[in-house]
């Protein structure tokens, strides 16, 4: 390969320029097959390794130079093992080789920054392989059949694209920092062959930028997925009498045809060029993402300690070194990372313990149910009791009940401070990791307010010292109400039961979040709560055996909940329609005089807001600290007062139609053109609006694609509609002064406030 050249370019990027500081003008050409042999020989012979002959060809396919990995495979003379790099994890160490590798012989893997949410295609499941005791360096991949295996790589690769992108950054210095990958089996349960190839675990994110920057930035995310799951996925052409190949090999011949496309394609644009004449854009964008740096795991050694099951080691180990770098140092959102670290030390729990209590098989379905490769319908089945309803809060219920177990919970913890690498954990710390298994079920559906109810988890959540206790067990029940009274009569059992239940509803429909940041005041008010309290604490005020208010208000919450959609009363953003699927619903505030202990204002039931939640916790402590509010601000209110009911909403009002000219010919005055302006408007944002209740359906229950596209596209979107808004609030007909009046509209708005 040449040298780079030594002067920055300038190449079109979109609206945007980006300067490339180097970029090759020739592109390797493909590997030599004897070079490839002598790698597959070299890794079977060497004892610290550990793949399979189909593994080590995908190894072999994949490096740019097989002979300099060959190389590193080696052992030199002496005592040495040879050059491959080394990480010990917890339990085992990993062996790789350094190479540079074809981007095109690259899949990529189960991306953890959007495990945690629910996607139209579902992962692949993961499992290991072993030859006797000793576990080998992949997994395997298995798919429902091909087909799921192309939509999920486009799935990845678009999503993670929409997450983030270093496209520009490729461009202009190519992908710097290696990849982490490895071989994988794909395998399909229709009975279709395997397939054995490489997948990048860590660098996702540059791996599906650099498909970006390959495929242009003229191409959305989907369509440059769709590419790249075409490169990967397609077969090439069997010729008249070529013998019958195995479907690796026919796959592999069709990416090494794509190369070969894109080789010419990079030929022909320096060639056009000249030595002189300005690089084509095309050609850098080829040049800075051909191949990229990777380190390939090739083996995995156990220690003698290690409690996991041999074909689980590699794995654990991978996502050891991967949890290091994105839990540490290089983040995940804190929802990835906390699905990552209880998954984590649940598998660990159930591998090294389970047998040990004799709860092995229940353990594995709680594992189950909380990664989702069950759905909540198994409750019944794996808590072994027909009565629970195999509904998604029931799901959430049994699962806060069994990882807060002794001495499951205490075991847990320590394995999470393990992963974390923490010297303690608190129960806000364990709550916090709960949060993104228990949403599981209803993540995309009540996605407005997750980051809320995620937050409230970190804040204690239901974990409140009665649920924490011993010596309790779950009520199965189709009306939580009827457990109301068995509560009041000290059965701590249907208590905690309308706690955890309950909890979970208020959590997740956003009328109870963590007390940062939580507006008091003296008087009811949406958004306001009468003190701040740690979410568990109100929740174990709640459900305390004396408090009446309390625990009908848990029961019914937890009575009301839908999994499908918010509620109505919701303090998330407003809601332009409700899913067709769902029933409208609502929390309700309490009257214990009613005979359903519902209250009403004329008739119809008064919606719940959080700060009738926190009042009920506690109503000695809210009724001194809205004593002390009222002393302060000097206020005339001396107690609680109902929430006003809000003006029932409206579609846009249409005006009266504008005259018509008694003569045809008379020309429409400027006041009817405006009018008539003024309805089309109108018109075209109530069909604005209807469009929007369209997406919001179209999107319910998945959290991909964004329902108004990309950044580039949202933001043309957001353009236009701030535009309309401003222009809109700039013809205010209430407005009585200009806002950008200075002082006297500062005045005036001074005497409108003390009006």
């Amino acid at each position: 390969m040449s040298k780079p050249t030594s002067r920055p370019i300038t190449v079109d990027w979109g609206k945007e320029t980006v300067v490339v500081s180097d970029f090759p003008r020739e592109l390797p050409e493909a590997s030599d097959v004897d070079d490839r042999n002598r790698l597959v020989r070299a890794g079977t012979a060497q004892r610290l390794t550990g793949l399979t002959e189909d593994a080590w060809h995908a190894v072999a396919r994949a490096s740019t130079a097989p002979a300099l990995v060959a190389h590193q495979l080696r052992p030199p003379s002496g005592n040495g093992d040879g050059l491959l790099l080394e990480e010990h994890v917890e339990g085992a160490t990993l062996r790789s080789v350094h190479s540079r590798v074809w981007l095109s012989e690259l899949f990529p893997g189960i991306q953890p920054r959007t495990s945690q949410e629910k996607l139209d295609v579902d992962d692949p499941k993961v499992l290991g392989k072993a030859e006797g005791d000793r576990p080998l360096a992949l997994l395997r991949y298995r798919y429902r059949n091909r087909q799921h295996l192309w939509d999920h790589v486009k799935q990845t690769l678009s999503v993670t694209l929409h997450r983030n992108s270093y496209a520009e950054s490729i461009l202009a210095r190519r992908v710097t920092r290696a990849l982490i990958v490895h071989p994988v089996l794909f395998e399909f349960e229709d009975g279709e062959e395997s397939v054995t190839a490489l997948v990048a675990r860590d660098g996702i994110t540059r791996l599906a930028s650099a498909w970006k920057v390959l495929s242009g930035a003229d191409l959305t995310h989907e369509e440059v997925a769709e590419q790249a799951a075409n490169a990967l996925l397609t077969e090439r052409a069997r010729s008249a009498g070529e013998p019958a190949k195995p479907l690796t090999q026919r796959l592999a011949l069709g990416r090494e045809e794509y190369r070969k496309r894109v080789h010419e394609e990079f030929s022909a644009a320096i060639a056009a060029a000249g030595t002189a004449g300005p690089v084509p854009a095309r050609a850098v964008c080829i040049a800075q993402t051909y191949l990229v740096p990777a380190h390939i795991a090739v083996g995995i050694e156990a220690h003698e300690l290690s409690a996991l099951r041999v074909a689980d080691v590699f794995d654990d180990a991978l996502r050891s070194i991967l949890a290091s770098v994105h839990v540490e140092f290089k983040p995940w959102d804190e929802a990835a990372k906390n699905v990552e670290v209880a998954t984590r030390a649940l598998k660990l729990v159930v591998q090294t313990r389970a047998a040990e209590w004799g709860m092995e098989k229940l353990l594995q379905d709680v594992h189950a149910l909380a990664t989702g490769r069950i759905a909540e319908t198994a409750v019944p089945e794996v808590f072994e009791d027909q009565r629970i309803p195999g509904t998604a809060l029931w799901r959430a219920v049994y699962l806060v009940h069994a990882l807060t177990r002794p001495p499951l919970h205490e075991e847990l913890k320590t394995r999470a401070k393990d992963i974390k690498n923490d010297r303690r954990m608190s129960t806000k710390g364990y709550a916090g990791l709960l949060g993104p298994v228990i949403d599981l079920p209803w993540r995309s559906e009540k996605g407005s307010a997750l980051a809320q109810a995620r937050n409230a988890w970190s804040n204690g959540g239901v974990l409140c010292a009665d649920v924490l206790a011993d010596g309790w067990d779950v009520v199965p029940t189709d009306d939580f109400t009827s457990l109301v009274e068995p509560a009041l009569q000290g059965d701590v059992h249907a208590r905690c039961t309308l706690a955890v239940a309950g909890g979970i509803a208020l959590i997740a429909d956003k009328l109870l979040t963590r007390n940062v940041g939580s507006a008091v005041a003296p008087v009811r008010q949406a958004g306001k709560v009468p003190f701040r309290a740690d979410v568990s604490v109100v929740i174990g005020g709640l459900a305390a055996q004396n408090n009446t208010h309390g625990l009908w208000l848990l029961a019914h919450a937890a009575q009301r909940f839908q999994a499908s959609t918010l509620p109505d009363n919701t303090s998330a953003r407003p809601r332009l329609a409700h899913p067709s699927n769902a029933t409208p619903y609502q929390h309700v505030a309490i009257d214990l005089t009613t005979t359903d202990r519902i209250a009403r204002d004329g008739g119809t039931e008064r919606a719940l807001v959080t700060w009738d939640v926190v009042y009920a916790s506690d109503e000695g402590r809210a009724k001194e600290q809205i004593r002390k509010l009222v002393q302060l601000h000097g206020s005339a209110t001396g107690g609680v007062v109902p929430l006003a009911g809000s003006a029932p909403s409206g579609g846009v009002v249409t005006p009266a139609s504008a005259p018509v000219p008694a003569n045809g010919t008379s020309k429409p005055s400027p006041a009817q053109l405006i009018e008539e302006e003024r309805r089309a408007l109108a018109k075209r944002l109530q069909e604005a609006r209807e469009s929007l209740d369209v997406l919001e359906n179209l999107g319910r229950g998945r959290t991909f694609p964004p329902l108004l596209g990309a950044v580039e596209e949202w933001s043309k979107l957001h353009e236009a509609a701030i535009e309309i808004f401003k222009y809109i609030d700039d013809h205010n007909p209430t407005r009585t002064s200009d806002p950008d009046d200075g002082e006297d509209a500062a005045d005036a708005d001074d005497e409108a406030a003390s009006a």
